[in-house]
Formats: structure tokens, C-alpha cells, sequence
């Protein structure tokens, strides 16, 4: 089997003896989850991790408690760690808080946001365009995760950014199961939406606009549910009744 570019990249990176390998298991490991390489509920396989990543179980162990208390791994007594599952119930939270934290810190972004983290925040824009210019499915997935994540620090409330994380693992693994293969005209015109929204919202953060910027990235969300309910019930197909 050929190695991916990601897994040849960890090899090249562990060959190197100064370089700390929990980190690049870390950024490994989240990296798989919500890129999907690593499906939702699927076993976390800690032996494996430790030989591949050349590291004794305990300091796994202490990652994966740390990785299950952002969210990304499911851990319960006497069973095998698990990415965390993608179910009915877990969606449903996520389309109700997503919102709420989405508006919170984007609002809130336009009131504290600096010049500086402005323009990391373009920078960030002008990458996700590129990746929908390309159809690059990862990098579109990997930047989109990146400028909510930005637009959080710029918001500068610490008590928001542990559920605005949480959050982004299932918005990544939702962009990589309902944009896959955008072929259509309709899901094409969806991304071309959502990347005008970003511009949008960076403008109405440049202008510390709270209120605008709160508008818009609801507008955003109502765009991701609204492909969520069209993956989840698709149009039936038309069958004559007469015969």
C-alpha cells in the first residue's frame, strides 16, 4: 500500500532524534480524526501508536486522557479508547450549540480583534480560497477549521475556546462527509456562499461591527444545516404510478 504524504512526512520527522515525538503524535493523531482517516467510533489502538510513534504506552495514555478531554477520543472504563462517535444525538448537539458559540465568539472577535490578528485572518481566507479553487477537499476542510479557530483567539474569552474546539471536530468531519466531491452546480454555488460569508465576516470584524458579524456567521451556520438535512434526506426519487 502507497504511504500517504502525511504518514511519509511523520517518518521523515521521526528519523530526526531532537524532535518530540508526543507533539507529532498529537498533531498526528487529531489530524486523522477529523480528516476522517480515523472514523468516527473507530478503536484508538495505543499499542499501535506507540510503536509507530516510538514512545513508552505511558506517555499515550496521557495524550489520549488529554485528547478525550477536548473531545476527539471516547474513553469509558474497561473497553478500548474510540474516536468519538458521529451519531444522531451528537449532530442534533451540534447544530444547537454550534450557533450559540459560533455568534458568541465572532462577536465578540469584532470588538477585541487587532490589526494584526485581522490580517492573519485574511491570510487564512485567501488559503481556503485556494483549496476551493483547487478542489482540494483537505486543505478547504483544514482551512475552514483554521478560520473559526482564528476568529476564537480573536475573541480573546478563554472560557469560550474549549467548546468552540469541540466544536470544530465535528464541523471538520461534517465538511469532509457533505463536501467530498462537490460536483454539483448547487454544492459548488454553497461553497462559493460560505467563502463570500468569510469575507464578510472578516469585513464586519474590521469595522467592529459586533451586531453585523453576528448576522452573518448565523447565516453561515444556516447554510452547513441546511446541506446537513439535504445529505440526511435526500429528495426521493420519482417513480410513474401508472403502468
Amino acid at each position: 500500500m502507497a504511504k500517504t504524504k502525511a504518514a511519509a512526512e511523520n517518518e521523515s520527522q521521526l528519523a530526526d532524534p531532537s524532535v518530540d515525538r508526543k507533539a507529532l503524535l498529537s498533531e498526528a493523531l487529531r489530524r486523522r480524526i477529523v480528516s476522517m482517516e480515523m472514523a468516527p467510533g473507530a478503536v484508538v489502538d495505543e499499542l499501535a501508536l506507540s510503536e509507530e510513534f516510538g514512545l513508552s504506552r505511558p506517555p499515550v495514555r496521557e495524550l489520549m486522557r488529554q485528547m478525550a478531554a477536548e473531545g476527539y477520543i471516547e474513553l469509558e472504563a474497561n473497553r478500548a479508547a474510540r474516536v468519538s462517535s458521529m451519531n444522531h444525538q451528537s449532530l442534533r448537539n451540534f447544530f444547537l450549540a454550534a450557533p450559540l458559540i459560533y455568534i458568541a465568539t465572532t462577536q465578540l472577535a469584532a470588538i477585541h480583534a487587532t490589526h494584526a490578528e485581522i490580517d492573519e485572518l485574511k491570510a487564512i481566507q485567501q488559503r481556503f480560497r485556494e483549496a476551493i479553487e483547487q478542489n482540494d477537499v483537505e486543505n478547504r476542510v483544514l482551512y475552514n477549521d483554521q478560520f473559526h479557530l482564528q476568529i476564537g483567539k480573536m475573541a480573546h474569552n478563554p472560557y469560550l475556546m474549549p467548546s468552540l474546539r469541540r466544536i470544530l471536530i465535528d464541523h471538520a468531519r461534517l465538511g469532509k462527509i457533505f463536501y467530498r466531491h462537490p460536483t454539483t452546480h448547487d454544492m459548488e454555488a454553497d461553497l462559493g456562499k460560505a467563502a463570500g460569508q468569510h469575507d464578510q465576516i472578516i469585513d464586519a470584524i474590521a469595522r467592529h461591527d459586533a451586531q453585523a458579524a453576528g448576522d452573518i456567521v448565523r447565516a453561515h451556520m444556516d447554510l452547513s444545516r441546511r446541506r446537513m438535512t439535504e445529505y440526511v434526506a435526500p429528495v426521493g426519487v420519482e417513480v410513474p404510478l401508472a403502468f
